[in-house]
């Protein structure tokens, strides 16, 4: 009789899911928006850190800093700060933009004149648009609802591809470091974001 070989299963391993730390000035649809990232199917992790009441450009760099002071980036993983051109300096922006240079895992991500611009690109390219009250009345003809607590992330999933193309063509030839006139350089997040 043949001798009775053992089985031995291997262990599941989980494969590590890159984390991306974003520094948003936004507390509400920033962080919605990009839990739209953040799944168990995804190969990425986004945690959002949080603003309180100081939303200025410093104040996220610093939230950022401090975070990063506290908590390593394993390799692979990656830090953004995300903000509006608002009525910052630009002494505000190149501060941030300078902290993004510092490392090849670090970015800003910049919005003119705000984040839902970029939302409003899941739907049309924005044309005409010149201020955020123009952006968010047209972005209220797709998401009716829409206010900075009410984003319908459902709606915006299919169009992220759309997103992507309208705002690199909006970004023809490159901003170096953020968009001077209306526009934003969210896509190149959300690219890294899908790219794992």
């Amino acid at each position: 009789m043949g001798k009775l070989l053992k089985f031995k299963r291997p262990f599941p391993t989980r494969r590590y899911r890159k984390l991306f730390v974003l520094a948003t000035e936004g507390s509400e649809t920033e962080p919605r928006y990009f839990a739209l990232f953040n799944s168990q199917t995804t190969t990425v992790r986004i945690k959002c850190l949080i603003t309180g009441t100081d939303s200025d450009p410093i104040h996220v760099l610093k939230r950022m800093e401090r975070h990063l002071r506290d908590n390593k980036l394993k390799p692979g993983d990656a830090a953004w700060l995300v903000v509006d051109t608002d009525q910052w300096t630009e002494e505000q922006l190149t501060k941030l933009h300078n902290w993004s240079k510092k490392r090849e895992y670090y970015g800003l991500a910049v919005s003119n004149p705000g984040f839902e611009f970029w939302v409003l690109l899941h739907f049309d390219d924005g044309a005409g648009i010149n201020t955020l009250r123009q952006c968010i009345a047209r972005l209220k003809r797709y998401i009716p609802n829409y206010d900075k607590s009410h984003i319908e992330t459902f709606r915006l999933k299919p169009g992220i591809p759309s997103a992507i193309d309208r705002a690199r063509l909006k970004d023809t030839p490159a901003c170096p470091d953020w968009p001077r006139s209306i526009g934003t350089t969210v896509y190149r997040l959300v690219e890294k974001l899908q790219a794992g």
